[in-house]
């Protein structure tokens, strides 16, 4: 079989035992043609965030305290598409509310999901489409007749109802809606609390509190830069992690982190005690994904420089702790002067002498969609690794 080719039976490879069983740390998107690379030719995990506080996500967890759900359901989807799935419930799932018509058309939008009158759910099984509008209908009665639909997902609605309908389990959720979209591999968030709050604090002592607000630095903030960031509960407890993720990595060939928002959608995982101290304990390849280019959380910066951010954030509770990485994959720069795709310059893959682990430099770019990743090179050179 072509390694790069998607099996028939996604199911029937998966518990092959030659599969390697790699986890991934990520965002929802930045991940994406890595994540469908990898469906087939490896028993994926991905490792999501749950302090978004910024879209559909933000007014869930307003409205009903659960944590974020639009990461984790982008991640769900784009597992179901790796893995062929994407069929009637999936075109559902990413199906998303009009944003400017008002509150009202968006409400009857959602009424046209929620009533079985969309035609996608009139030809699903009575089973499976009784599933879905029972997410739905619990998650309307539960927010009550003055939410606001608009530019809402109806993925984030099902998975949200789902979670309500399971007393607020949200692994229970996952588990009922992978299997309502057929996806095998699996996705978890790192932790199971509702309260996070990301805060990160600039190279000038400034802090700026949620995750919405540091991805959206001024052009002054970027340039300062971020020195690190503290991922907390308002309930002042320790965030704890969730325990699907941690079993995830105790018995993984390969952790990978990234590619994506460095201090916002990787960096903030290693802040829960018990996902560092599961990887201070596994004995596997750790890899570092570069990024293709920087953003405004990495303006100025290079590979290096956010290496060095990575370890300084490792070892932030504890200087003692072994080095977190043993491999990072760097996008090559071809270009001698700087070059942008869109705002943003591309991120040199230079790490001078910051006393990072095995460099492996490539060219990692996809050739038809610029700034971002080939996501075959980069989980080829993953298999390679773990492989090896």
């Amino acid at each position: 079989m072509n390694r790069n080719s998607a099996p028939d039976d996604v199911a029937a490879i998966i518990r092959g035992a030659a599969l390697k069983r790699i986890v991934l740390f990520s965002g929802g998107s930045a991940c994406r043609s890595i994540n469908l690379a990898l469906c087939g030719n490896a028993h994926l995990t991905r490792v999501v965030p749950s302090w978004d506080s910024g879209g559909s996500s933000k007014l869930i967890r307003e409205k009903v305290g659960l944590l974020a759900v639009g990461d984790l359901r982008q991640a769900l989807m784009t597992m179901a598409h790796g893995e062929g799935r994407a069929g009637d419930v999936v075109k559902i799932c990413n199906a998303r509310l009009s944003s400017n018509l008002g509150m009202d058309v968006a409400r009857a939008e959602f009424q046209f999901y929620s009533e079985a009158r969309h035609p996608l759910l009139e030809r699903m099984h009575p089973g499976l489409r009784g599933a879905i509008l029972n997410y739905l209908k619990t998650f309307a009665s539960t927010v009550g007749a003055g939410f606001d639909y608009r530019n809402g997902s109806i993925g984030n609605f099902i998975l949200a109802g789902a979670c309500l309908a399971h007393n607020g389990d949200i692994n229970t959720a996952v588990f009922v809606f992978r299997k309502l979209c057929s996806v095998v591999g699996d996705v978890w968030t790192s932790s199971l609390e509702n309260d996070l709050v990301l805060t990160a604090t600039l190279k000038n002592g400034r802090k700026i509190e949620r995750q919405d607000a540091i991805t959206k630095l001024s052009e002054d903030e970027a340039t300062i830069g971020i020195d690190y960031v503290e991922l907390s509960r308002t309930s002042n407890d320790r965030p704890k992690a969730n325990p699907a993720a941690l079993e995830a990595l105790a018995n993984a060939d390969l952790i990978a982190f990234g590619p994506g928002s460095v201090f916002t959608s990787l960096l903030p995982h290693l802040q829960i005690q018990e996902i560092a101290t599961t990887l201070l304990k596994v004995n596997c390849p750790r890899v570092w994904i570069g990024n293709i280019l920087q953003c405004p959380e990495t303006t100025d910066l290079k590979l290096g420089d956010i290496l060095r951010a990575c370890r300084s954030q490792w070892q932030r509770d504890d200087r003692s702790r072994r080095q977190l990485l043993t491999h990072v994959l760097a996008n090559r720069v071809l270009f001698p002067f700087e070059k942008t795709v869109g705002a943003f310059p591309y991120l040199s893959h230079e790490t001078d002498d910051c006393d990072q682990p095995a460099v492996i430099i490539g060219e990692y770019e996809d050739a038809w969609n610029r700034g971002q990743h080939d996501g075959k090179a980069i989980a080829n050179a993953l298999r390679e690794i773990a492989a090896s």
